[in-house]
């Protein structure tokens, strides 16, 4: 009897299945699908997401009346999307469906709410930089600081938080490119056009942190106003303390509500973000450079790890076309500028 031998034509299928990363998602899409308990865990992350989206949706429901908790948290409001990442990777490892649909609601609230500042609207052109910087008043290099400044091209500059003892070396270090300044207590004005009528600005602290002047542009008059509102802290006793704050930016916003002048321009150091209501009286007037014509959000302080925009730059019947943040000095704020279209 012959018995004859074919070639082995690899069709065997009773051998071993290779596996490879369809099969690697079959099987975690089977663990997924076929576990009864999917629905069931997760809960507790699922109702965080939840707390997320109505902070963020209802941020102005949420009262001052202790610790200022409204307050506390507009400040930092733009970071709450940052719990988002940590809810995502414990909705996986627990692997919960109902944490992971939660989930899209404050992310859907917070594109909302911030995303439109993360596209960059700056635009070219414009008449007018300006910049402000609290310098800091153990700033170790005030000379280096102000040229630094300089340096962004400005055509005026606000500084904050001027001590006495160093206001000779920002005035050195500025008196060429800027022939008109004025310092008023803690705060000055240096510009490159004629600088009239500048006076302090009462904010109901007891001394000077507040300045306006008429600068006199090629393009027309401008009324400048630069101010250093009161700080605000944090306290685990008395939650986040900012009455005197509060009082300073009612006092600026009635004297900007008063400026006869139409176009108005704000700089300065408001110890607040626009989202926090305590500073409505002045940003209820005024618009920030940042959110019409920045590229993201524009943090500035603190230098070492910005987390919040409390220098601001805002204006009225004026048109923003950039808003930048420039590099760090010896301070513990970043400067900040805008190119304004007059």
């Amino acid at each position: 009897m012959v018995q004859a031998y074919g070639a082995d034509t690899g069709n065997d299928r009773t051998g071993p299945q290779r596996t490879g990363s369809g099969s690697r998602f079959r099987d975690l899409r089977d663990k997924w699908t076929r576990d009864p308990g999917i629905w069931r865990r997760g809960i507790v992350l699922a109702l965080c997401a939840v707390l997320l989206t109505l902070v963020m949706a209802f941020h102005a429901k949420i009262p001052n009346t202790i610790g200022n908790l409204g307050s506390l948290s507009e400040t930092f409001l733009p970071w709450i999307g940052a719990f988002v990442p940590l809810l995502l990777i414990l909705g996986l490892v627990r692997r919960s469906a109902t944490a992971l649909i939660a989930l899209l609601l404050p992310i859907v609230v917070w594109f909302n709410v911030f995303g439109g500042l993360l596209t960059d609207k700056s635009g070219s052109g414009g008449d007018l930089t300006v910049a402000t910087h609290n310098v800091n008043a153990d700033n170790p290099d005030p000379a280096g600081t102000a040229r630094q400044v300089a340096g962004s091209g400005a055509d005026i500059i606000a500084l904050e938080e001027l001590p006495t003892r160093q206001v000779s070396k920002y005035e050195a270090a500025l008196a060429e490119r800027f022939p008109y300044h004025s310092v008023q207590g803690t705060v000055g004005l240096w510009s490159r056009y004629p600088m009239s009528n500048t006076r302090p600005v009462d904010i109901k602290m007891g001394w000077t942190r507040a300045m306006r002047s008429t600068v006199k542009t090629p393009r027309g008059e401008v009324a400048v106003y630069v101010a250093h509102l009161p700080s605000v802290r944090v306290k685990l006793h008395a939650g986040f303390t900012a009455n005197q704050r509060d009082d300073s930016a009612d006092a600026l916003g009635e004297a900007i509500a008063d400026e006869r002048l139409g176009k108005v321009i704000l700089l300065g150091d408001l110890n607040g973000t626009m989202n926090d209501r305590s500073l409505n009286a002045v940003t209820s007037q005024l618009r920030s450079t940042q959110g019409a014509a920045g590229n993201g959000f524009g943090f500035s302080w603190p230098a070492s790890f910005p987390m919040a925009r409390i220098d601001q730059i805002l204006v009225k019947d004026v048109e923003p076309v950039s808003s930048w943040t420039l590099p760090s000095t010896g301070s513990d704020h970043l400067p900040i500028a805008a190119r304004l279209k007059l």
